[in-house]
């Protein structure tokens, strides 16, 4: 970003509405770098707010001088608020042709948030700020596609590594997903061959107390879960719960703020209930919880597979074709806490009266699985593990 190009590091928020920075007390720097002022067209793209009543077909003298702003979310810290003043600067991206490097593709007016106040604690250790990769207009998949002039389609796609210490990769537009195997760096794969297609939910309702209220759509992305299996076998859930309401409460959500998926209070009982069933066969016994995990296991009988440490498999099925499932094997379904003791990373989210969303499916069940979303088309594509193809994440290579 900015003049000269500095390297910034951000917090990936895949429902994320917007793109925002901290830029307070002299920690953003550039020469090309701008406000936007009130009445300007990044404040209309921006559906910002201006102070000193300066409206949309109203601009009193002063308003050309007046900066506009937008409400950012911390959602690392609740959902904390700050106020973001709409910027605009330079930013530059690697381009790719699947296996080989592209050009470095620059966006001269790119529309950015910058916050000057609270609601920037909290990020991961060096972040600048949070990357929104939401259905917005100043999210990033959808400025990017309007910068290139339409060549670019609006969609993008994610693959999270399994650990802080290497990378993983985030794709926009359609190109071929190239990986290289751990085992063979001459073999490239283009995992896309594997992607399986569910739709995905565009969210337009606010629960209230005792009314519902229609309001603007939301950034997140959400998908419709119609079962879920443990050990191939389906788990007695209320399966109202799963349904996707028009009223927005229900349905499963997709998140990278989360670190593990969260689940209403009787899924979740019901998914641990299944799953003490079949892994009992393993000779594994419960153990004390280990915070934040509520339930834990001794490794028991249970080796290591090229698909992590071997347990009962979890599947969600997925609104499609009947055979449509997003299967998660020991690599996305356990998290190891010491060489003895391992447990379930699915939490408790609470019952349906306090939570808007059954399933929120957090970031160590997205790990090593790739997933486009096209927002133009209101599809989800998604692999399941790539470990099955002994890929990573962090495998792919220009």
């Amino acid at each position: 970003m900015g003049t000269p190009l500095a390297k910034k590091s951000f917090v990936v928020d895949l429902g994320g509405p917007n793109f925002w920075m901290d830029c307070d007390y002299g920690k953003y720097i550039s020469s090309s770098f701008k406000r936007s002022q009130c009445g300007s067209a990044p404040c209309s793209v921006a559906k910002a707010t201006c102070g000193g009543g300066c409206l949309p077909g109203h601009h009193r003298p002063a308003c050309n001088i007046e900066t506009c702003h937008v409400l950012i979310h911390n959602k690392l810290t609740g959902g904390e608020s700050d106020v973001g003043v709409i910027s605009l600067d330079k930013i530059s991206l690697q381009s790719t042709q699947g296996s080989k490097a592209g050009p470095s593709v620059a966006i001269s007016d790119f529309i950015f948030a910058c916050a000057y106040d609270r609601g920037v604690g909290n990020l991961a250790r060096g972040a600048n700020g949070m990357v929104g990769l939401g259905r917005d207009q100043i999210a990033l998949p959808t400025q990017l596609s309007s910068a290139v002039g339409g060549s670019l389609r609006r969609n993008f796609a994610i693959c999270l590594p399994s650990t802080s210490k290497s990378n993983g990769v985030i794709f926009f537009g359609d190109s071929p997903y190239v990986f290289y195997p751990g085992y063979n760096k001459s073999k490239a794969i283009d995992v896309s061959s594997r992607f399986q297609h569910t739709q995905l939910y565009i969210n337009t309702g606010f629960t209230g107390s005792s009314v519902v209220v229609r309001g603007p759509p939301s950034s997140e992305y959400f998908i419709n879960v119609t079962s879920i299996m443990v050990n191939k076998k389906p788990i007695h859930v209320n399966l109202t719960l799963l349904e996707f309401k028009k009223t927005g409460k229900g349905g499963t959500k997709i998140s990278t703020v989360e670190p593990y998926s969260k689940l209403e209070t009787t899924i979740h009982k019901a998914l641990v209930k299944a799953f003490d069933e079949e892994i009992a066969a393993w000779n594994a016994s419960k153990v004390a919880p280990v915070a934040p995990f509520t339930d834990c296991y001794t490794v028991g009988n249970m080796g290591m597979t090229v698909l992590g440490i071997g347990v009962p498999d979890i599947a969600f099925v997925l609104e499609g074709n009947k055979n449509l499932y997003w299967e998660m094997y020991g690599a996305n379904s356990m998290v190891e806490v010491s060489r003895d003791v391992i447990c379930l990373p699915f939490l408790d989210a609470g019952d349906e009266t306090g939570i808007r969303t059954s399933i929120v499916m957090g970031a160590h069940q997205l790990q090593d699985n790739l997933l486009q979303f096209d927002i133009a088309s209101n599809r989800l594509s998604f692999t399941s593990t790539l470990l099955l193809e002994e890929v990573e994440c962090s495998n792919f290579k220009f």
